[in-house]
């Protein structure tokens, strides 16, 4: 499987799941904050063992999450944390809607 093939269906798959991992990461005291560092910085050593740490037990829960413990499966961390982004959706209000009275 190519590896443009592998990312695609990494994020269709977040994509599907996108609400519960969401809602699991968030109970996850400090998991968001790491994750969102990661699209401005790069992660430490520490910080991308308590994201292992925490998505270890997250793929417990939520399945789809396991991709990301396979050998090399961090590599599909950026895709994960484009599709949990929530600030990107706020972003997307078409322009007419945005500051409009109710």
């Amino acid at each position: 499987m190519h590896l443009k093939n592998l990312k695609a269906e990494a994020k269709a798959t977040f994509l599907r799941y996108r609400d519960e991992i969401l809602d699991e990461v968030l109970r996850v005291q400090d998991l968001m904050r790491i994750l969102m560092k990661g699209t401005h910085a790069r992660w430490t050593e520490e910080e991308l063992a308590a994201m292992k740490k925490h998505l270890t037990r997250l793929a417990k829960r939520i399945p789809a999450l396991s991709i990301l413990l396979l050998p090399g499966g961090l590599v599909l961390l950026p895709i994960l944390v484009e599709v949990l982004d929530r600030r990107k959706r706020k972003r997307s209000v078409p322009a007419g809607k945005q500051g409009s009275p109710e």
